[in-house]
């Protein structure tokens, strides 16, 4: 009797504090070291390189191909953190991606990462299109500017999707029917004069 009520204590306290008896969510693990491209792979289009422990993608106006840097894991529920700056054009942050023939390479969802007000919206390449643009309210809230080391935070669990621009939510969706696993992939838009660099990407995966 005094061994249960003992352990009924423990539990009680563990839940109190915040502490789930479920499995525990996976830790942070990089996936860009730092160095080079190790666990990563281009579709055709547009240059990818690592310098001074960033990831930089460009390519000239004359491409029309959506160079995209994909991740050679696949991925269903996780937070995925990174800094990124666009120096030029239109990039995206994808995940729960697919490869498909043609010049955009992949299908599925795409966090904005451009050089407007746009960035940090959702974009569904080969599906829906836009799902979601931030509004002018939020906008001002995150203080994002061109050029500048901004702080991109995702969660994807099941269909509940948030996506945060400095710390700020510019897209939230709830039980979304839309893809559940893929590919983790960084964006070079074709037809573009592209420049732009990502780095401190890391991911913890959720159960």
């Amino acid at each position: 009797m005094k061994k249960t009520r003992t352990i009924g204590l423990v539990l009680g306290l563990m839940l109190s504090s915040g502490f789930s008896t479920k499995a525990a969510d996976g830790k942070w693990e990089p996936l860009f070291n730092g160095k080079n491209l190790d666990g990563w792979e281009p579709t055709p289009g547009g240059k990818w390189e690592v310098k001074n422990g960033a990831i930089i993608g460009t390519s000239p106006k004359s491409e029309p191909r959506h160079g995209i840097l994909l991740s050679k894991k696949r991925f269903k529920d996780f937070v995925v953190k990174a800094k990124f700056r666009v120096l030029h054009g239109d990039s995206g942050f994808y995940f729960r991606v697919d490869r498909v023939k043609g010049g955009v390479s992949v299908h599925g969802f795409q966090v904005e990462v451009d050089e407007t007000d746009e960035t940090g919206g959702l974009y569904e390449t080969g599906g829906r299109g836009w799902v979601h643009q931030p509004t002018a309210e939020v906008a001002k809230k995150r203080a994002y500017k061109k050029g500048e080391w901004t702080d991109l935070e995702l969660m994807a669990k099941g269909g509940d999707i948030t996506v945060k621009i400095n710390g700020v939510v510019s897209t939230k969706l709830t039980n979304d029917k839309g893809r559940a696993e893929g590919h983790i992939g960084l964006q070079l838009h074709g037809g573009q004069v592209m420049h732009v660099e990502y780095k401190d990407i890391k991911l913890r995966a959720l159960k």
